[in-house]
């Protein structure tokens, strides 16, 4: 009765959260479950985000004594949304995307869910169980988890990491339904080996984050509905002494090392731009990232005599992580005026690619890049909150285009080929003019 309690009290603390937390601070929910008796969640959270403090005081209220083994299911991206957007998620079984979990929460010994925590890019949960277990966090999926021995005796960390659904991936039903079903396999193995657990479910960030003003700040009397205008990150600008010299915007920077492997979205941290550098000629931006990832884009100009202007090209892009770099060269298409930017939306390193691979070294031959709505201007600033105008790569004749004018063509000259056909008929005057003379046929006797 307590998971199914929970489970209730999880879309309703879903609901009140949604109204009650002000601001526009990015949380996650984390659902948790285990073989053995949790502590209950202080009155305190039901409604309102969970400060990192208030979850580190919970989880050393629930691994204060014993060795516990910790299963930690950690999804690139999770919010509520995720569990409302998708229906059946928590309702029809048949149509449920997360029917496995939803069985869990309700046959555990116990369970707690957290519907709204505080996320930062310098916390996570791993790191505070990591801190309560004292024990490091250890990667696995089902094959490793069946092949290796689980101790009991001491704390284990146990880290099974799923990926969320992207515009270069299936599908979010697909993938959370995936999701679900390694939740329910690694738990299974667990249950075959006889080892307590505690389960946890959560995001590596939010998947969405949705800005709402304080309820004290929001009027009470009637009022249109208005639309909610998303935060959009500024562009990155790197300065030189005589002023703005390059500037770069992408909604998403995905970069992906391993086959097969999740994308990893740079986009979202703040880069240093120290080793950038720009001239009359040639300009270099260079993201370095916390995360030890360096992006590199390499421009230049020259004066074209045939249109008599300036045209700047993106030359090449390079990936930097562990002391290794895999180059791509940029295509024809990413060139623009030395006075406009240059966007695209979508500027990758595999099928119709604008970025292409010039790496001999294989370690490198699967990293892959791809970035959506990809904006970038090395030369010619003018201004130093907007690009200039813009040189779109998507050209005026789309395949849809010229598919229509090519099918309209050959209507066309099938009706010309008729019309012509049907003008060149002739009529059979010697028959059907009455006044001509009769057809005379001798008879011989």
């Amino acid at each position: 009765m307590a998971a199914v309690a929970s489970l209730s009290l999880f879309i309703t603390f879903s609901f009140f959260s949604y109204f009650e937390t002000g601001g526009s601070t990015a949380q996650v929910p984390l659902l948790m479950w285990s073989t053995d008796s949790l502590p209950p969640v202080p009155s305190s959270s039901a409604g309102r985000i969970t400060s990192d403090h208030q979850l580190a005081s919970y989880l050393a209220s629930a691994f204060e004594t014993g060795a516990h083994t910790v299963l930690l299911f950690l999804q690139d991206k999770l919010s509520k949304d995720d569990f409302t957007t998708f229906a059946g998620v928590f309702g029809n079984e048949e149509d449920g995307v997360f029917r496995n979990l939803k069985g869990l929460l309700r046959s555990s010994a116990s369970s707690v869910t957290f519907p709204a925590v505080a996320w930062s890019p310098s916390t996570s949960t791993a790191a505070l169980l990591e801190e309560q277990l004292g024990a490091a966090p250890a990667p696995v999926d089902v094959d490793t988890l069946s092949r290796v021995d689980v101790d009991p005796s001491v704390s284990n960390l146990l880290v099974v990491n799923l990926p969320y659904c992207t515009s270069l991936q299936k599908s979010c039903r697909e993938v959370l339904h995936n999701n679900d079903e390694v939740i329910a396999k690694v738990v299974s193995t667990m249950e075959d080996k006889n080892v307590p657990y505690t389960a946890m479910y959560t995001g590596g960030r939010p998947s969405r984050v949705i800005s709402e003003p304080a309820a004290a700040e929001r009027p009470v009397a009637r009022a249109l509905l208005q639309a909610v205008i998303p935060e959009v990150r500024p562009p990155v600008m790197f300065n030189a002494s005589g002023g703005p010299c390059i500037m770069m915007w992408a909604r998403n920077l995905n970069v992906t090392f391993l086959p097969g492997s999740n994308w990893t979205d740079l986009a979202v941290d703040t880069p240093s731009l120290t080793e950038s550098m720009c001239n009359s000629t040639n300009s270099l931006l260079v993201l370095s990232y916390p995360t030890g990832v360096t992006l590199s884009f390499s421009m230049s100009q020259q004066f074209y005599p045939v249109s008599a202007r300036n045209w700047f090209t993106l030359d090449s892009v390079q990936l930097q992580s562990n002391g290794v770099t895999a180059s791509f060269v940029g295509s024809r298409a990413i060139y623009a005026p030395a006075e406009y930017s240059f966007h695209c939306q979508s500027v990758s390193s595999f099928g119709d690619a604008l970025l292409v691979p010039n790496s001999t070294n294989p370690n490198v031959s699967d990293w892959r890049l791809n970035f959506i709505d990809f904006q970038i201007q090395g030369f010619g600033l003018t201004n130093t909150t907007d690009f200039s105008y813009a040189s779109d790569c998507a050209g005026f004749f789309t395949p849809g285009i010229w598919m229509g004018l090519l099918t309209s063509l050959l209507m066309l000259s099938i009706f010309v080929y008729g019309l012509h056909m049907i003008m060149q008929l002739n009529t059979m005057d010697r028959f059907d003019d009455p006044k001509g003379p009769s057809i005379s046929v001798p008879q011989s006797e």
